[in-house]
């Protein structure tokens, strides 16, 4: 069941509330649509005709924009006398800032503020604009432009709802010679480059076994290409390396004209304020709808911990259109795993660290603590009562939705602290970054500083995650790294690049008691060794489909966890198409039952520990379970206090009936659909 408590209801006193009210109440008039002493706002899209931001707000005299729309729900909460509803109408609502929602935002006595759309509306909140007046600039290569503007830059362009593809070009491992400073060519196919205008826009973007890496170059002279710091030597730096991966790499230089080349890529010129897109066999550019994101973020839900944001909610709302500007920036995207990255000079890292450091040291130990988080599109930190149900999440430009990460990985400045979430029946796909992320990496996130700052009782329910995360390679469908009392049940999570649901982080070094392997390579140098517990515990990973991941990057798994995780369950989970493993217990993963789960056709071990180099892992109970890859590593009953006993082997043309209702019973439900009373809001 899901583990979320009753709300704690806050009255929190809005010292403007009287002001605004004096002069705004009486074009609040409640709508003829509203609940009984609830209150009613309605949006229409932008440039709707007949929208005004002085009318009354209601179907026929629609507010015009979000903004204005937030200003009096903020003044009719206050009131404390019912819900309040903001309804959008079909449409394109397009910001030119994120909407921030605190306490003042927020529900009182009770009382809730709602945001969905209208009765049989589909609005769409972006953060791009159009794209429109194109004309043919090169008719040999069929590329095409467009003037958009100067004073911005992106990494992501939508075209018919699909993320296109940034002008690269491929180099083979043998075209080039890595240093501490960059990198030679060694192909004279590759001459060329040094007569490329706008050099320090160029990337290298780095597709190794678990991390997906960019640095963008400063010059390029002769065949010498020197790299902007401090992304190259934070992407030489830890496991993984761009000079030492853990496996085969792949490579490509990025973001220059010259490489648009290839039908659905594109480039920006930001001096001439100019996009160029090559268009896809079929494609129209007259009728295509190109969509060219600005903002970074749309919601930024978010108090103190003095004064969370509370009760509210986001109902059948698309969140569309955004980019992430860092990985652009000098730092790059120096990706550790699963969406935490080193930016910013080390101050451990030795002079030498280019060929000491590629595979790890005890400088590289006194980064980990300080690793930063992809942010979200949508993010929730400092809030208490929050839920997102049947929204869509597409085109986004880093993760869809992001709970309690760190402070970094927030606009708002405050990270951690969210209680009470609900996230359910909601679709993340078509984004550069995974769908779901809970909780931070850093050390308040494991041990908080203020209890306040944990993460609690959240439901992730009944969701779809597929084919997202087509950027940053390294992201998962839904990852939670510290949670207490965290439910994720009855989700579908297929076409990931990576693992689809992961859960744990830090290894196991943050445990009480520590972890050997991480005394041996230095990190208690930089950090105590905990006597307490983490905040993961209770976390429960069950009913939900997992199917065809871990096809691009390596060393991942349907489900993959990390550390111990008390009363941790996974259960009737139904597993099938992973291109490596099916259940992955990696460093320090302790304290979790997997009963009843389905492993259909996973290309490596159907479970899987690693308990090498004196980590700690052990004490899981596996009975139960279903799996037609009869291998299993690691994982032995009576050793390390394991239990694994009672599971079964089948054949794809044999399933056992158990296994059989496991896989019938595990994803998400049928979409809802609509009531046939359900009446339709239309501006008139």
């Amino acid at each position: 069941m899901p583990a979320l408590l009753a709300r704690h209801t806050r009255t929190s006193v809005v010292a403007t509330a009287a002001a605004l009210a004096a002069g705004l109440l009486a074009a609040l008039p409640s709508d003829a649509h509203a609940a009984p002493q609830g209150h009613r706002l309605v949006v229409a899209p932008t440039g709707a005709p007949r929208a005004d931001d002085h009318g009354p707000g209601t179907v026929s005299r629609p507010l015009k924009t979000l903004a204005e729309a937030q200003r009096r729900a903020e003044v009719l909460a206050a009131r404390g006398d019912g819900d309040v509803t903001v309804n959008l109408l079909s449409g394109t609502h397009r910001l030119t800032s994120p909407l921030r929602f605190g306490a003042a935002d927020s529900g009182r006595d009770g009382h809730t503020v709602t945001w969905k759309a209208a009765p049989g509306a589909k609005p769409v909140v972006s953060g791009a604009d159009p794209v429109t007046d194109w004309e043919l600039d090169d008719p040999d290569k069929g590329i095409y432009k467009a003037h958009v503007g100067t004073g911005f830059d992106t990494r992501q362009l939508y075209v018919d709802g699909v993320p296109a593809q940034r002008a690269r070009l491929a180099l083979n491992r043998s075209d080039i010679s890595l240093n501490p400073t960059g990198f030679t060519l060694d192909n004279s196919d590759l001459d060329h480059l040094a007569t490329l205008p706008d050099q320090k826009r160029i990337e290298l973007q780095a597709k190794l076994s678990f991390t997906n890496r960019f640095a963008p170059v400063e010059s390029i002279s002769g065949s010498r290409v020197v790299m902007q710091q401090p992304a190259w030597d934070n992407n030489t730096y830890g496991y993984d390396t761009i000079q030492s991966p853990f496996r085969t790499p792949t490579f490509w230089l990025l973001n220059s004209k010259s490489f648009l080349d290839e039908p659905g890529e594109w480039y920006l010129d930001t001096t001439a304020g100019t996009l160029y897109y090559k268009p896809l066999e079929g494609q129209d550019l007259e009728s295509a709808q190109v969509e060219l994101p600005r903002m970074e973020t749309l919601l930024e839900v978010g108090g103190t911990y003095d004064e969370p944001a509370h009760d509210l909610r986001f109902q059948k709302m698309t969140f569309t259109g955004t980019t992430w500007l860092h990985p652009s920036s000098p730092n790059g995207y120096a990706n550790q795993q699963t969406g935490a990255f080193i930016t910013g000079v080390q101050p451990h890292r030795p002079a030498d660290a280019f060929t000491s450091c590629a595979v790890g040291c005890r400088g590289f130990e006194g980064a980990r603590n300080n690793w930063a988080q992809a942010p979200a599109a949508v993010q929730v930190s400092a809030a208490d009562g929050i839920t997102f149900a049947d929204n869509r999440f597409v085109n986004l430009g880093s993760v869809g939705l992001g709970i309690g990460n760190d402070a970094n990985a927030h606009a708002t400045g405050v990270g951690l602290g969210a209680q009470n979430i609900s996230v359910t029946r909601n679709t993340f796909t078509a984004s550069a970054g995974g769908g779901i992320v809970v909780g931070g990496v850093r050390p308040d996130a494991h041990h908080p500083s203020d209890e306040r700052m944990t993460n609690s009782d959240i439901l992730i329910g009944n969701n779809r995650i597929f084919s997202t995360a087509l950027e940053y390679l390294d992201q998962d469908g839904i990852f939670a790294s510290y949670a207490t009392r965290l439910t994720i049940e009855h989700n579908d999570v297929s076409d990931m690049p990576y693992t689809g649901i992961g859960i744990g982080y830090g290894w196991g070094a943050n445990d009480p008691g520590g972890s050997p392997e991480y005394i041996n390579r230095g990190l208690y140098d930089f950090q105590p060794i905990y006597d307490t517990p983490t905040t993961l515990t209770d976390l429960h990973v069950v009913g939900n489909h997992v199917s065809n991941v871990v096809h691009t990057m390596f060393d991942a798994g349907c489900i993959y966890t990390l550390s111990a995780n008390p009363n941790g369950t996974i259960e009737e989970n139904f597993c099938e198409d992973s291109g490596q493993l099916g259940l992955y217990f990696d460093e320090g993963s302790r304290y979790m039952t997997a009963n009843r789960n389905v492993f259909l056709d996973t290309a490596g071990q159907w479970a899987h520990a690693n308990n090498q180099h004196g980590n700690r892992t052990g004490d899981q109970t596996l009975i139960g379970n279903y799996a037609t890859n009869p291998n299993i590593t690691g994982l032995v009953d009576g050793e390390r206090g394991n239990v694994v006993r009672d599971n079964t082997i089948f054949t794809s043309d044999n399933i056992p009936a158990e296994a059989r209702e496991i896989m019938s019973n595990a994803g998400a439900a049928a979409p809802k659909s609509e009531g046939a009373d359900d009446h339709v809001d239309v501006v008139t």
